[in-house]
């Protein structure tokens, strides 16, 4: 709706120009602000111009114009329904009708908009805008009219969607911290049923060399003795 809506306020700002050929000189002041969208600054002037011509189409269609501008939604209305007996007999029917729906669009009136785009079509057949926005309006009523409708149960079948997608994510997720949990206690049970290699340090295996090396040359030492020993002996014989 940003479109359509941005598209009315180019029509309104055109429409200041269509009349300010027949407005006074607060309604021409009044278009000079909204130009330079001193929004505020043409509202005053535009209710000074209403307030000398409560039946001034010009007057009460600008005033709402920048009312619109400052989103016073209902202020604008107001505005319009000035001049409600007076504006749809005029040459810009049309416009008064098109700016009547998209007020009530703002306001969620949407019964409202539906007649009031579809007036402007009737004068305006022509209009794409008119038609797009009266098939919104339109849409808009008939989901209002049904307690809701489409959108807001589109939006509860998405949020249930994300909810059951959650709880789905959070089921696997369980379930793979089990599982990794099975695998790690498996493991324990399979490293305290195997026997552990001991793990020893270039230090400690220096020190069982030496021991080694000390007890074969102990070994080795009484050997040498008792071979030496043995051959004293002989001698002793043989000496004898």
């Amino acid at each position: 709706m940003r479109k359509l809506i941005y598209t009315v306020l180019c029509l309104m700002l055109a429409s200041t120009c269509l009349f300010a050929q027949a407005d006074k000189r607060d309604v021409r002041a009044g278009n000079r602000k909204f130009k330079k969208d001193n929004y505020k600054e043409a509202e005053i002037d535009y209710r000074k111009a209403v307030l000398k011509d409560s039946l001034s189409v010009a007057a009460s269609y600008n005033l709402a114009s920048s009312l619109y501008k400052q989103e016073d939604w209902d202020g604008a209305g107001k505005a319009l329904e000035q001049v409600k007996d007076v504006a749809p007999a005029g040459e810009h029917a049309a416009d008064w009708q098109y700016n009547s729906g998209d007020v009530a669009l703002q306001k969620k009136d949407y019964a409202a908009a539906v007649k009031a785009f579809r007036e402007s079509l009737l004068l305006n057949p022509d209009d794409l805008d008119a038609k797009e926005n009266y098939i919104y309006a339109k849409k808009m009523l008939e989901n209002q009219q049904n307690g809701g409708g489409g959108n807001d149960q589109n939006q509860n079948d998405q949020n249930q969607d994300q909810n059951q997608q959650n709880q789905d994510n959070q089921d696997n997720q369980n379930d793979q911290q089990d599982q990794n949990q099975q695998d790690q206690d498996q493991n324990q049970d399979q490293q305290q049923q195997q026997p552990q290699e001991q793990i020893i340090s270039p230090q400690q295996a220096q020190q069982m060399l030496q021991a080694i090396q000390a007890k074969e040359k102990e070994t080795q030492d009484k050997v040498k003795k008792e071979k030496a020993e043995a051959l004293k002996s002989r001698q002793k014989d043989k000496n004898w």
